[in-house]
C-alpha cells in the first residue's frame, strides 16, 4: 500500500515525458523483430511519430528503416501516421 504524499501541483504529466519514449520503443519492437515479424512499414511510422514528439535518436532511426523499404511502404507508414496524429 502506497503511504505517502503526490505533489499534484509540481507533477509533470505522463503524455509529456513519456509519449516519446512509448513511441520509440514502439519503432523498435517492429523494426527488431521483437513479434516474430519485422514490419518496416510499422517501424518508420513509430518512429516518425516519436522524431515528431521530440526524439532526436529517431530521426536517424527512421532514416535507416526508410532507406530499406520502396517509396509506397514509405508513403503507407507517413500516411498511417497522419492518421495516428489526426486521432490522438
Amino acid at each position: 500500500m502506497f503511504q505517502g504524499n503526490i505533489d499534484v501541483d509540481g507533477a509533470t504529466p505522463v503524455e509529456a515525458t513519456a509519449v516519446p519514449d512509448i513511441l520509440f520503443e514502439r519503432g523498435l519492437y517492429w523494426a527488431s523483430g521483437r513479434s516474430g515479424v519485422v514490419n518496416l512499414v510499422a517501424a518508420h511510422k513509430w518512429f516518425n511519430l516519436a522524431a515528431l514528439k521530440g526524439r532526436r535518436d529517431a530521426v536517424a532511426l527512421r532514416q535507416e528503416i526508410a532507406a530499406l523499404m520502396s517509396d509506397i511502404e514509405i508513403a503507407i507508414a507517413q500516411r498511417e501516421a497522419r492518421a495516428w496524429m489526426a486521432t490522438h
